[in-house]
């Protein structure tokens, strides 16, 4: 959204003051925090994308007319003219880019409205299919993944990252988003205690989740080379970091850690090409490797190995159904508990 907007403003009645401005700019703060950045570099493009084809119709974006909302999801849908069609679950959140929009602006889109709710029914209806899982990776495929990185700083950094993204159960934004303490970054997603214990200690993460605050426990592993804890440990020693960003960027002759943080794109794109180099599915293409692996590949992995209460992976994972955990679990086994027997059948 440009500034020029200003959804947070002072009522036309109210006049303005030093105190009023400054609690102004304090609230389009939280205004902006009220999403995370990703999710607002979306909405805004998005929006762009609606305005542009509203142009190219003779209408105008604004107000909300649901006729013309209920047209465009068509288009969206359709895939007429030189775009192809999207995706339900992308069309499902262009919608709710333009229902956020529309309210900073002060307008109320209403998705009951039937020439919405008919219309994105029908595009459900005939174009829903199946979500599409990545593939998990599994206990012996991390570890086999981790021994391709070299013991160089870089590789010191990415074993840490992929050790600690898999046992955390860790998104790839979180896992970036991490800072050495708490509030080190104007932009930190939670920071990492490490910690002792009488069953050896672990790492707490406190997150700033899609779900709100919440504590992920990393225990230690049983032996240093496949132990994020200690891969953890390796890496901030090593590369002298005692402040700001866990996951930092390096130097061209790979010999200093940088202040920058990394990209979440970096965890994808590590995954991939760690994937490759361990031959995991190797029996395929690497085009069709490259495809099936991706940053939910480690939450995915944690669900499917780790054997332990079903209620704990949901923990670690942060999520707040035992359904939504089974959907990353790949390989459990469904029929372990027998309803029908239990019903005397």
């Amino acid at each position: 959204m440009s500034t020029d907007e200003r959804p947070i403003a002072l009522p036309d009645h109210v006049a303005g003051s030093g105190t009023l401005d400054r609690l102004v700019d304090t609230a389009r703060e939280y205004a902006r925090a009220a999403a995370s950045e990703n999710t607002l570099k979306a909405y805004a493009k998005d929006w762009a994308h609606f305005t542009r084809w509203c142009r190219m119709k003779g209408t105008e974006p604004l107000p909300p007319v649901p006729e013309m909302i209920g047209l465009y999801l068509a288009d969206l849908a359709s895939g007429a003219g030189p775009s192809p069609a999207l995706s339900v679950s992308t069309i499902d959140r262009r919608l709710s880019g333009l229902a956020w929009s529309y309210a900073q602006r002060g307008f109320t889109l209403d998705r009951k409205n039937r020439h919405i709710a008919t219309v994105l029914a029908g595009i459900k209806r005939k174009h829903a299919c199946p979500p599409v899982q990545k593939e998990a990776i599994l206990a012996e495929d991390i570890v086999a993944m981790v021994a391709t990185l070299p013991h160089d700083l870089r590789g010191l950094r990415d074993r840490a990252l992929l050790l600690l993204g898999y046992a955390g159960g860790l998104r790839r934004s979180e896992i970036v988003s991490l800072d050495v303490h708490k509030d080190d970054t104007p932009e930190s997603g939670g920071w990492v205690e490490i910690l002792d214990g009488k069953d050896g200690g672990g790492a707490l993460l406190t997150l700033n989740a899609k779900t709100g605050w919440r504590e992920v426990e990393v225990g230690r592993g049983s032996k240093d080379q496949t132990c994020p804890v200690h891969a953890l440990e390796q890496w901030l020693h090593f590369a002298k970091i005692d402040f700001g960003p866990v996951f930092v960027g390096i130097s061209r002759d790979g010999k200093r850690a940088s202040e920058t943080r990394l990209n979440d794109k970096h965890v994808a794109r590590l995954i991939k090409r760690t994937v490759l180099d361990a031959g995991i599915r190797s029996e395929l293409p690497d085009k069709v490797r490259l495809a099936l692996f991706s940053g939910h590949s480690l939450r995915a992995g944690l669900a499917s190995s780790a054997e332990i209460d079903e209620r704990y992976v949901q923990k670690q994972l942060g999520h707040a159904s035992a359904e939504m955990t089974r959907r990353y679990q790949r390989r459990r086994d469904r029929f372990r508990v027998n309803v029908t027997k239990a019903a005397g059948l």
